[in-house]
């Protein structure tokens, strides 16, 4: 049940921003998870974009590639559009906005780590690295008890 603030109680300003934030990012993740649909029932997809970084990757970056990310494309091809979806949804729903967002950090620091782009400069300029990583550590540290979230 969505249960918005007392009356009496104040909203800050700030606890109305992080929940604005969490929306727009569930709905970003929410998008993305949708344009991996296709990676549940083929996993090649993933582990074909693997095979792609690899040759550019740092040595540390090939060796995760080659040595966890390739033997477990299976496993991840699955995992990575569910948990994004149900991190987006979280964040919409405003359930469970801390656990979601250090769900979404990992995801997006393993994302970033496999393609290598913590190691090029365009990365300070990309839209899903510095701003989203900023955006879910906001909300690590101040998504508890946001107005207009869903109480358990």
């Amino acid at each position: 049940m969505v249960t918005p603030p007392p009356e009496h109680v104040a909203i800050e300003p700030i606890a109305i921003a992080l929940r604005i934030l969490a929306i727009g990012l569930g709905v970003f993740f929410v998008a993305m998870s949708l344009n991996k649909i296709a990676w549940l029932t083929n996993a090649s997809l993933l582990s074909d974009r693997f095979v792609r970084w690899a040759p550019a990757a740092s040595p540390g970056v090939r060796w995760y590639l080659e040595t966890i990310a390739l033997p477990t494309a299976p496993i991840l091809a699955r995992a990575i559009p569910i948990s994004e979806f149900c991190v987006g949804l979280a964040f919409v729903a405003g359930l469970w906005i801390r656990p979601a967002a250090a769900l979404a950090l990992f995801l997006v620091l393993n994302f970033h780590f496999g393609t290598s782009a913590f190691y090029a400069w365009e990365f300070l300029r990309d839209g899903t690295g510095p701003p989203v990583l900023a955006a879910v550590v906001a909300l690590v540290i101040g998504g508890r008890r946001l107005p207009f979230t869903i109480r358990g």
